[in-house]
This record gives C-alpha cells, structure tokens and sequence, in this order.
C-alpha cells in the first residue's frame, strides 16, 4: 500500500512506551485510548488576526485545548494509551476484544443476566458453515436456511459467545446492536438484518451474507491508490448510509475500510456497512463520552472524551484520504504515537498525488479532517459538496444539524438574527444549494414558507424505530413546539447557516468583511453597553463594561467588526466569564 506517513514525529516512538505495544500490521493495532482533555474554547480564532488582537482566543490553532508535546523532556512522555488497558478489561472481563477497538466501561461481572428474549430455534433453521471473519466480540460464519423465508439461501451469522459477555454494559451492547440493526436495516448500503437468535451458549444475529470482501481488500489491492471518480463511487455509498444513521441519532463510532463489505465480486457490487457493535445513540444536543472506535480513525473529540455524530465524520475523511492517495493521514509506530498525531499533528497535502488532484477533492478531505468537530462538513452536507453533489447517484437527506442551529436560532437575540441575516447573504452558489435541498426536504408551502410543524413532519417522514430509541424524535418536537413565524427560504438560511463551517474555509475573512459591510448599511445602529448585555441575556455578575468595552466603536457607539464576529458565534454569560 505504500509508505503511510503523517507529518514527522520527534517524540520517543522508536521504542515501546509504558507498555504500549509496537504497530506490526498496516491495519491493526493494540487497543488504547487518549487521555483526557479539556473541552473546546466557545470561540475558535478567525483566520482574521488584526481584528482580533485583544481576543484571548487569538492563536494560530483551531483547537488550543489539546495536551501539550512534552517532547524535550529527558523521558518518555506520558503515554496517552496507559490507563485505557484496565478499562478494557473493566468492560470485557478478563479477555480483550479481537481487532484494534479501543472500548472502555464499567466493571460488573456477578449475577449478570444473559437472556436476551431472542428466538431459540436457531439450529432447527440453518446449518452452520465455515468461519468467514472476527470482530471486536465475536466470529462471522457463513450459513445457509434450513426452512422458512430464507430456506436455500446463503446467510452470514454473527456469533457472540455468552461466556465473554462478563460484564452488564457487554451484555448492553449486544442488545443494542441487535436493536439497532432491526430498526435501520433496509437501507440499501446497510447490511440487511434477518433475525436474531440465541441458546444458553451463544447469541446468533443474522444477516445478509456479503461475498465481495472488505473495502479494505479492494485498496489493497489497487496499490492503495483510487482515482478520484473511483473514489467518489465509494464515498458517496459511505456517505449515504451514515447519513441515514446520523439522521436517526445512531453513530457508528467504528467506520474504517474493515467494517464495510461488497456484496460480491463484481466491480461494480454495492457496498454495505456492517458491525454496530460498538455503535450508540446520541441526541443532537448531548455529546458521548466513552472512548471506543479504531485507533488511525478515531477523532480528536473522542479523545478529549465529548463527541457527536461528527466523530464519524473525522473517520470518513480517514477513509478518503487513504482511498486518494493510499497513505493514512496520521501514523506513528506506536498507539499513543498515533493518538498524539490525531491531538496535534496535520494531514499532509503538498506531497504527491496531491497536487495532481482537484482542489475540490483536496477540499473535500481538508473540511472533513478539521480537528475543530464544529468546521467539519455533516453526512448531509459532504453530499452537498461541489466534489460530489452533481454525481448521478447523490440525494441529499435531511441534516438534523439545521434542526440544531435553527433552535438556536429562533431562541438567539434580535441583534444576533440581523448579524446572520448579513452573513447570510455572502454565501455562494454551492454553499446554498445545501440549504436549498434542506428548506425543500421540510416541504414549503406554495408561498414559499415553512412552519415550526414542518420540522416535526419531515422527521416523521424519515424516521425509524432507532430515531425513537435515541430519542432524537423529543428533540425534534422540543424544535417544533416553539412558538416563531413562518420562515421564508431567505431566513431559513440565516437561520441554519452554520458559522463555524464557515470560519474554516479559507474565504471566511470575505465572508466576515462582506458581511459586515451589509450589516453595517442595513442592521448597524448605535447601541449602548447596556443594551447590548441585555440582547446577550448576561447576568447582572458579569462585568459588561469590561467585557464589552471592545464590542462597540467610541466614535458612534455602533457595533464594532470585532463585536459583531463574535456576536454571530452566539455569546452567553458563562462563555464571557471564561473570556
């Protein structure tokens, strides 16, 4: 597959750190875990740093909050993977689970119940075949229907074993899994769940049988390199699937070239996403905080133990930049290396074949490998991306993110609305035509506006039993009982445009100066300290005549360029306190 490198490391990583064993294998690795970081700063610098000067969060990082390099030190550093190792064994029992997962949970290994409620006929109905693969707590083997809807045809069997389930959140997860994959099968690049059976040894899950190997093999296969049409085929069905699961509030949290398998052997076969064992659910407002998924693909937030769906995200930007020019992005001979190159080091771009490629595509893996979770590009919007939104296999499906921002939104200050609404109108052309696809999915009346109703009903339309389960469906209705006007399609754009997106392209200073400019004619006006405390909802503790001196010129007494930034990144009382 070639040499894979990230940007050179000079830390200790020639030999084994605290125990953590050496990477043998391109793919496979021990599994470990990052340590505990802390959050995100509520304002990330703008590339604009002469407006910025006095901001204490003027730096030349989009994340400052990551550990520090201790690398001068006449030691090796700590190594982030060294208090993971018991934490696999609190969740496991005493045995780790096969691959390069790196879970963590609870310890509970007495009285535990391993009856699932699963059918117990299994061996009546299908005739066991050879073992076909591993995963993190269990084998696959093919098998074939003995009688019923599937009797003759070719199967794959999921086997996990109730003598490795020695713990309750082990016992959890297979429950969930089982779950998950009977609410969201049927989507056409989901591998389709059949039934789940079990007996007092095992639990045996059920479903399509995929003959066409792993996407892994087919990269391998082709030296690691694809062409860029090539490449856009697959990362449109992997898009398209994680989509639909983020929609119905499911993160995979595993997506690597492993956990996605062809149909058959044809070149041409679907591909289909497999293994949601390590998957959960996950509201649009609250973050997870267990580290689980695979060590080159996991994402920065994951490591700093507060992530969303966006972490998948960061793993599909993985997978496109593996699939573009065969080389992982971050690597590092040892597990803590590679979690410290996630931490701090960036994706190389200026080293063949990445010159030679579009810059649309360059893009494309640049927005979704932003350690900054907030600038990642969604499942919905990378569809949208100039890179594949005119490709004939692309629908764009609703993006529960705009669910998110327009919340916010209709609950924000009359002066922050006028700032979006200038913003607003610099978008360009591509960036509109995501929110096109979205306010047109919400289903506009024939005068062209949408109701708070329409939220509720377009999620409707789309959900499954996995949207209830995750409780997504409470935040959707929470977004539609709010009391607010229609929208024309001209708010609704103020209102779902994401700011931080924006500020991590490199025309955000155009789009910031132009807005301002607009917002300058049109919303500007002067406006006293006070007032603009109380458009910010600050408490009466927070020292606004501090805080605020630099958000109003002394001239006029009107919003300064500085103030009227940070005021489209929505401010509250607690985040000034921190400022």
């Amino acid at each position: 597959m070639g040499l894979c490198h990230g940007k050179p490391f000079t830390e200790h990583e020639n030999s084994q750190e605290n125990g953590v064993v050496s990477i043998q294998n391109d793919y496979k690795t021990t599994p470990s875990n990052g340590k505990r970081s802390s959050f995100f700063p509520f304002y990330s610098p703008s590339p604009l740093p002469n407006a910025f000067k006095n901001s204490p969060a003027n730096s030349s990082s989009s994340v400052n909050s990551t550990p520090l390099r201790f690398f001068k030190r006449p030691f090796p550093p700590p190594s982030p993977a060294k208090h993971i190792k018991a934490l696999l064994v609190r969740r496991h029992g005493s045995i780790k689970p096969k691959g390069d997962s790196i879970p963590e949970g609870s310890e509970c290994d007495v009285g535990l119940d391993k009856q699932f409620g699963f059918l117990r006929s299994f061996m009546s109905c299908y005739v066991l075949g050879e073992e076909i693969g591993r995963g993190h707590f269990g084998y696959t083997c093919s098998a074939k229907g003995k009688k019923g809807s599937l009797k003759g045809q070719d199967v794959a069997v999921k086997v996990i074993p109730k003598s490795k389930m020695t713990t309750a959140i082990a016992i959890e997860d297979v429950r969930r899994e089982v779950k998950m994959l009977r609410a969201l099968t049927g989507h056409k690049n989901l591998v389709q769940f059949y039934d789940a059976y079990e007996d007092e040894d095992n639990v045996y899950v059920v479903m399509e049988l995929c003959k066409g190997g792993e996407l892994l093999d087919r990269i391998l296969a082709r030296g690691g390199k694809y062409s860029e049409e090539e490449a856009k085929i697959v990362m449109i069905q992997i898009l398209s699937v994680v989509s639909y699961c983020h929609l119905q509030g499911v993160v995979h949290r595993d997506l690597k070239p492993e956990n996605f398998l062809y149909t058959s052997k044809d070149e041409h076969s679907p591909l289909k996403a497999i293994d949601f064992g390590l998957s959960d659910y996950v509201k649009p407002d609250e973050r997870l905080n267990d580290i689980v998924g695979s060590a080159y693909y996991v994402a920065p937030e994951v490591l700093h133990r507060a992530y969303g769906t966006e972490a998948d995200m960061w793993s599909i930007g993985v997978i496109a930049y593996i699939l573009l020019c065969g080389s992982r992005p971050f690597w590092a001979r040892t597990e803590s290396g590679i979690f410290r190159a996630v931490l701090k080091s960036d994706p190389i771009f200026d080293e063949a074949p990445w010159p030679s490629l579009s810059p649309d595509a360059i893009d494309f893996v640049k927005r979704l490998l932003n350690k900054d979770y907030r600038k990642r590009l969604t499942a919905a919007q990378a569809l949208c991306h100039p890179w594949l939104y005119n490709q004939p296999d692309v629908k764009i499906p609703l993006d529960m993110i705009t669910y998110k921002l327009v919340r916010a939104y209709i609950c924000t200050s009359s002066l922050r609305k006028a700032a979006l609404a200038a913003l607003a109108k610099t978008l360009t052309v591509p960036q509109l035509a995501y929110l096109r696809e979205q306010f047109t999915l919400l289903g506009p009346n024939r005068s062209g506006y949408i109701s708070l109703q329409n939220f509720k009903m377009a999620a409707v339309k789309s959900s499954t039993d996995a949207m209830k389960d995750s409780r997504v469906m409470e935040f959707v209705s929470l977004v539609s009982s709010l009391q607010y006007r229609k929208l024309g399609f001209e708010e609704f754009c103020a209102a779902a445009i994401s700011v931080y997106q924006l500020e991590g392209l490199e025309s955000w200073e155009q789009h910031a100066l132009h807005a301002y400019e607009l917002f300058e004619k049109d919303g500007n006006r002067p406006i006293m300290i006070e007032e603009l405390a109380s458009e910010l909802l600050l408490s009466p503790s927070v020292p606004v005549h501090v805080v605020l001196k630099d958000w109003i010129r002394h001239a006029d007494g009107k919003l300064s360029f500085l103030g009227f930034v940070r005021l489209l990144h929505g401010v509250s009382s607690r985040m000034l306190q921190k400022a």
